[in-house]
């Protein structure tokens, strides 16, 4: 269905506005308006040349839209991260196809943003425009006169727009721009080439377009790997082609976010830097990829946590490169719609968490029974590793919300007794050495300290930490871990949706109605927790009025505003997408993994419910 563009606020896109692009060490951020509002080049976590996300003034766009008044629709193609979008104005209609392109042999070793346009029908008058910006204020951007034309460069990045023939760059101090007009049958290619502090290979345009083709089989060779006969299928599928987005090809580690800084809440000053990855979004991951089947990125995935682990106790997160990184700055730089602080690096990375203890044993537990075998020096490590999860769970820690008050979290004991489950489990199938019988009786320790110090009979719910009568929601999780899938979680359930709940949102604890958006993954959580107790009619109700909730082509950001809908927080969010996934085979399991016809994704995008793949099958 056509629609008119999302109107800009103080000019910056709302956050439903925006579709992702990606490469495999890179994203771009495309609004509906046709500009791109966020690209690091060449990897994710270096400093953004293209950042108007958070600097609408200064921070540096990609444009390229019709200067007609016009009407637009936009989907992914089918099985792929490349976007399509038709305008049509009062003269004619025009596509624009955008990818983050990649070569024959898989991603290329540089950043290479491609825009194709195709006259439909009539005349359809474009700009375009191309002016890096600031950095986050930390350079100033030039254009450079060279054998191969104008270029640009800010912060170390050398950026080379390729054009196609018949079109004629402006060239200022810092922008190149121009302007076309399609027709029936046209073609014109407006794309830019940039790599950080190494020479620059400049294509010809038509090598672009093709490698935007390309960039469609290469995808679409990837789905037509991916292996899920689930509900929600198209949600599912595009939820991976996400969190697909976000794996560092290089390392195999996975982002918690392609973004820095946008606001969780309106009142701001819950601004975090999210391009780092998570042990726990990881894991989260690898069991994902496992139900797949995706073979590569499960072994990438489970490598960079096994490589990270041995060289200290485990971290909250690490850079995408695995290292340990505790440096935080805040640039000048207004932020999103003026809501700061902007943020560049995470402190959190130091804090005590004790879930990363069950994140990491429990992710090798899943790749182990999928029928993977570990390495000696590995299994030393994390049989170590139990035993230091015997000995923590004791102390308090800042839990898996990262405060600043350490208490005794009910989700980081458990985080632990998991771990100890899933230890002794790998010591009896002998993939680690070690002591499982003092592993199992130290899990039911805790298994009966929590259920002595965390249940509140009255309310029939655990509570956030022992001692305190807030609720957390984050309990949930530990259907999934299949701590508690009886009456007690079912009732916790109910309870939090009551105190934490919203329509079918939730926030993560007690008091952050009133601070910030309901937390996207928890809501999925619940839905999952729901599945595990045996309430699967309950949760397929639950998944389908969330799935509808996306934007316009399934991305997910952290948050949402309970009562404008609009969304809040980095995105795509990696946790978002995960939990939709662990919903929806959570469903599936409870179904006893009943095939479901996946529907025509060729019709995909006529109406909300078939962009999101809206279908519970049952």
């Amino acid at each position: 269905m056509l629609r008119e563009p999302t109107p800009r606020t103080d000019g910056y896109a709302a956050l439903r506005a925006y579709a992702a692009l990606g490469d495999g060490r890179t994203v771009a951020l495309v609004a509906d308006d046709g500009r791109v509002d966020w690209l690091p080049i060449p990897d994710l976590d270096c400093a953004p040349a293209f950042a108007a996300l958070l600097d609408a003034e200064s921070g540096g766009v990609v444009e390229l839209a019709p200067t007609q008044p016009y009407r637009l629709r936009r989907r992914y193609l089918p099985g792929s991260n490349v976007l399509s979008t038709e305008y049509e104005t009062a003269t004619g209609t025009a596509r624009v196809t955008d990818a983050l392109c990649t070569g024959v042999a898989g991603r290329l070793p540089w950043c290479e943003l491609g825009r194709r346009v195709e006259g439909l029908s009539g005349d359809v008058p474009f700009a375009w425009r191309i002016a890096p910006g600031t950095a986050l204020a930390s350079a100033s951007p030039w254009v450079q006169g060279t054998v191969h034309g104008a270029v640009l460069r800010v912060n170390g990045a050398t950026m080379v727009p390729v054009l196609s023939d018949d079109l004629t760059p402006l060239v200022a101090e810092q922008e190149i721009a121009g302007a076309f007009t399609t027709s029936p049958g046209s073609r014109h290619l407006v794309a830019l080439v940039g790599t950080e502090r190494e020479p620059v290979q400049v294509p010809r345009a038509e090598e672009v377009d093709d490698r935007i083709s390309r960039t469609v089989a290469n995808w679409q060779t990837w789905t037509d790997a991916f292996r899920y006969q689930g509900p929600w299928p198209l949600a599912v599928q595009r939820s991976a082609l996400q969190l697909k987005l976000l794996l560092h090809a290089p390392t195999g580690s996975i982002a918690a976010a392609a973004t820095t800084s946008v606001p969780e809440s309106w009142a701001g000053g819950k601004n975090w830097d999210y391009r780092y990855s998570w042990l726990r979004d990881t894991a989260y991951a690898v069991d994902a990829l496992i139900d797949f089947g995706l073979r590569e990125e499960t072994h990438a995935a489970i490598s960079w946590v096994v490589r990270t682990i041995r060289s200290e106790e485990p971290r909250v997160f690490y850079t995408l490169a695995g290292e340990v990184h505790d440096h935080h700055d805040e640039p000048d730089v207004p932020g999103w719609r003026g809501i700061g602080p902007v943020a560049v690096g995470n402190h959190a990375g130091a804090q005590r968490q004790l879930g990363v203890y069950g994140d990491v044993l429990g992710v090798v537990r899943g790749y182990v029974d999928a029928g993977n075998l570990l390495d000696a020096d590995t299994g030393r490590v994390l049989a170590a590793l139990a035993d230091e999860a015997a000995d923590a769970w004791h102390r308090p820690d800042a839990g898996i919300w990262e405060l600043h008050d350490e208490r005794h979290f009910t989700t980081s004991k458990l985080g632990c007794w998991q771990a100890l489950e899933c230890a002794a489990h790998l010591a009896d199938a002998g993939q680690i050495p070690g002591t499982p019988d003092r592993w199992r009786a130290e899990a039911r320790r805790i298994r009966d300290w929590v259920e002595e110090h965390c249940w509140d009979e009255a309310r029939g719910t655990y509570v956030m930490a022992s001692g305190s009568d807030d609720l957390d929601a984050s309990i949930l999780l530990h259907a999934m871990s299949g701590f508690d899938t009886s009456d007690r979680m079912s009732r916790t359930v109910d309870t939090l949706r009551a105190e934490l709940g919203t329509g079918p949102w939730l926030h993560r604890y007690t008091g952050m109605r009133e601070e910030e958006g309901a937390f996207v993954a928890c809501s999925f959580w619940g839905v999952a927790a729901l599945a595990e107790v045996g309430r699967v009619d309950e949760a397929r109700t639950w998944m389908d009025e969330l799935v509808a909730a996306s934007n316009d082509v399934g991305l997910w950001t952290e948050m949402v505003d309970v009562d404008t809908d609009e969304f809040l927080g980095n995105l795509p969010q990696a946790l978002s997408h995960l939990a939709l996934v662990q919903a929806a085979i959570a469903v599936w399991d409870a179904t006893g993994r009943a095939p479901v016809e996946v529907p025509d994704v060729e019709a995909a995008g006529s109406t909300a419910a078939e962009r999101t793949g809206a279908t519970s099958g049952s």
